[in-house]
């Protein structure tokens, strides 16, 4: 039996209507989407201001600014990923934290403020630097606890609480011309009660 008579015997048994394999439409290609482009090698941002983040502290003592290493992989607010690999790359970023404190041999601060500057890729749209919270909590886990296995053993603050730490805030750094996002740190030294 070919196809026209198939057709044409299931029209018969259908009472004269056409058959939903007739009246099908043709089938669709599947298109898969083109994976995004390399945005490049890793590029260095503009350190941020400091001027304007130190204007409404008040005990400003000394300020270091940490440029964390390139990450291709951090978190966000909107991100909805499986434990694992979250937990893989919040890991990552506080393996990150605490290898650049030892090489800027941060020292043990009673009170500090940390700011955290997002440096985006250049693509004109909107950025909320608030939705990269999740990426600077695991780097100022980094910097207060270095081993999570032994979490008496602190780093730069004795804890991460309300009366050591003010912040992390978050703040729009200048845009990185090629590359990822990249963040840096800036950690105060607060001197003032």
């Amino acid at each position: 039996m070919t196809a026209e008579q198939f057709l044409a015997l299931q029209e018969r048994r259908s009472g004269g209507r056409p058959s939903a394999a007739a009246t099908a439409a043709p089938a669709k290609k599947t298109v898969r989407k083109k994976a995004a482009p390399h945005p490049g090698p890793p590029s260095v941002p503009e350190p941020p201001a400091l001027e304007q983040l130190l204007a409404g502290l008040s005990g400003v003592g000394r300020t270091w600014t940490l440029l964390m290493p390139y990450a291709e992989k951090m978190l966000t607010s909107n991100q909805r990923l499986h434990w694992r690999p979250e937990h893989q790359i919040r890991q990552q970023l506080r393996t990150d934290a605490v290898v650049t404190a030892r090489a800027k041999r941060l020292p043990r601060l009673q009170r500090a403020a940390i700011f955290y500057v997002l440096h985006p890729r250049s693509i004109s749209r909107s950025r909320d630097p608030g939705n990269w919270a999740p990426t600077a909590k695991a780097y100022v886990d980094g910097l207060v606890t270095p081993n999570p296995h032994r979490p008496l053993e602190r780093h730069l603050l004795p804890d991460d609480d309300h009366e050591h730490l003010l912040g992390p805030n978050p703040v729009m750094g200048a845009p990185v011309p090629t590359g990822f996002a990249r963040m840096s740190l800036v950690v105060v030294e607060l001197t003032g009660l």
